[in-house]
């Protein structure tokens, strides 16, 4: 049976990319996603892409991709973390052109699932919501609209309050572990920060996590390491 196979946010984490495709014995039948950030933070993002282009994965595009397509188009350094400074001296011109590519979401009509980065606010058209919403949202605010952690701590998960269709797999917001509801998963658990790079196995609603190698980097809302 061919596998439709999620995998969280890598930023980096190249050898916890390939041990968790190992333990996943990747099948030809096999469809690989993965929900972005692919990149930054963890020590080897050009590495992190070449893998997922020998594997064929269908990636989406995160906040951090879109953040340093954005100030590469615009040739605004202005726009860069620290930490995308080393992502930036890392990739090649196929990189580039990978990164380039990536879709906003991708709907799977066999299963009824949409990936995408972020999530999408409840009550609006899911297929209307703009990029720069769908790979930020974390969680709704008491005024009920799209709104980032660290902007509202007080805020509930929008996952809480998604009940439409279709079922949503997204990562973005890391956490110790899954955060699974009747509609959506979320399966961001904190690889970079000394958690685990976790893949969800659609048909078999079953998780596969590696454990990170080390913490890369340092997260204010997750214990150090995760």
């Amino acid at each position: 049976m061919r596998r439709t196979i999620a995998i969280g946010d890598i930023h980096g984490c190249a050898d916890e990319f390939e041990e968790l495709l190992q333990a996943l014995d990747i099948r030809k039948k096999d469809r690989l996603i993965q929900v972005g950030d692919l990149i930054n933070r963890g020590p080897d993002s050009h590495r992190v892409l070449k893998i997922a282009r020998e594997y064929k994965i269908e990636a989406i595009m995160g906040n951090h991709e879109l953040r340093l397509l954005t100030a590469h188009q615009r040739q605004d350094t202005s726009l860069l973390k620290d930490y995308d400074f080393d992502t930036v001296d890392q990739l090649t011109k196929p990189d580039w052109k990978f990164l380039k590519s990536l879709p906003n979401y991708i709907h799977d009509k066999t299963n009824r699932t949409v990936f995408v980065h972020g999530g999408f606010a409840p009550n609006q058209p899911w297929k209307e919501q703009a990029l720069e919403l769908i790979t930020s949202i974390q969680v709704i605010d008491k005024n009920g609209q799209a709104a980032k952690r660290s902007d509202c701590p007080d805020g509930r998960p929008w996952a809480d309050s998604w009940s439409g269709k279709p079922f949503v797999v997204y990562g973005h917001t890391p956490r110790p572990e899954v955060l699974s509801r009747p509609k959506s998963i979320g399966i961001d658990t904190g690889c970079v920060y000394g958690g685990h790079l976790t893949a969800y196995i659609v048909e078999e609603q079953a998780i596969v996590q590696v454990r990170a190698h080390n913490a890369y980097a340092h997260s204010s809302r997750l214990p150090d390491p995760v």
